[in-house]
């Protein structure tokens, strides 16, 4: 039997907004482990084992949590809502199981990758089997223009992932570019969980619109905030490797930041470690030491905070009530973990 652990104790000082967020949450979600737990299910002994594997691995649940979340702010909570929010978690963790596979990382929320223990082909079936999950709980929901929104965010994921794949080593790839890249594979899936409750629920395109704009501005400012932490924060926080990115290549915002204004020795730098991955003892300090002089960490943060202040300000449309403060606060944190 698999369990999904969601619960938050009663009594917690000092809980920070995605742990209020859950806490307020937790009886929706509760529902939403439900659905999870059932559609997991398989005669397939490896397929639950692999997919507990990850989805009890931690991880605060906010792209679900934020479909029921703008469901509750919008006063519906309705079955559909709650399967559309398991669907997202089962698309997020899909595409968990295959970027692991296709960035040969070694963690994943604090834990060794799946891939690591079953193997990549195990690692891809089952998250092909999560996505077929997530698409008939999409149709159960009744609603064709939901299926819609998130079987294009899941085709936009993929493309943004292909893009990224395409970028690593590629020191040309400029900052839009890049903005480009995470758009589509962080923020749409994002945008989509926000939006689709608006959906279900039967609110006007204006309110649909500010729902999508939030969640779209979020998951910028989470991704942008994890770039930043890649390489100033703590592997605790990360939930995987500090430096993954540098080591894999990837030319992520505070490397795009620093090769625009590199010359001479530092351009032959990033030439090296990130298009030739010649890489040396003391090459990752050097590039901190670079972005610490060009303040490209800083300035990948302050562009976070924007995204966040654009995601809150998509919710001034909405009645003020505690979903919306939640909602609101939860903006705020995805910046604060830079901290």
């Amino acid at each position: 039997m698999v369990s999904v652990k969601t619960s938050v104790p009663e009594s917690v000082p000092s809980l920070n907004a995605a742990e209020r967020l859950a806490k307020l949450a937790y009886d929706d979600m509760r529902r939403v482990d439900a659905l999870i737990l059932e559609r997991l299910d398989s005669h397939v002994e490896l397929i639950p084992e692999l997919a507990k594997y990850l989805i009890e691995a931690g991880g605060k649940r906010v792209r679900p949590m934020i479909t029921v979340a703008a469901g509750n702010l919008l006063g519906y909570t309705e079955d559909s809502v709650m399967k559309l929010a398991a669907a997202v978690e089962f698309i997020h963790t899909a595409t968990l199981l295959h970027d692991d596979v296709v960035d040969e990382s070694g963690m994943r929320r604090g834990k060794t990758a799946a891939n690591l223990i079953w193997g990549n082909a195990s690692s891809v079936l089952v998250g092909d089997f999560l996505f077929a999950r997530s698409f008939s709980l999409m149709v159960e929901a009744g609603s064709m223009k939901a299926l819609g929104v998130l079987s294009a965010a899941a085709s936009t994921i993929a493309e943004g992932e292909v893009r990224q794949l395409s970028a690593v080593k590629d020191t040309s790839v400029s900052v839009d570019t890049y903005m480009q890249i995470i758009d589509a594979k962080t923020a749409a899936l994002f945008a989509a969980a926000a939006q689709v409750s608006g959906i279900v629920a039967g609110r006007n395109a204006a309110d649909e619109e500010a729902l999508e704009t939030y969640g779209r501005e979020l998951g910028l400012a989470f991704q942008l905030v994890d770039d930043a932490l890649d390489y100033g924060g703590r592997a605790s926080k990360l939930g995987k490797s500090v430096g993954d990115d540098f080591r894999e290549g990837k030319v992520t915002l505070p490397v795009a930041l620093c090769i625009a204004k590199a010359e001479g020795e530092e351009a032959s730098f990033w030439q090296r470690v990130i298009a030739d991955t010649d890489q040396r003892d003391g090459d990752f300090e050097q590039a901190l030491a670079y972005m610490k002089k060009h303040g490209t960490i800083d300035a990948t943060v302050k562009q976070a905070k924007d995204h966040a202040k654009a995601a809150r300000m998509a919710l001034q449309r909405f009645p003020a009530n505690e979903w919306r403060t939640a909602l609101e606060d939860l903006a705020d944190f995805v910046v604060e973990r830079a901290y």
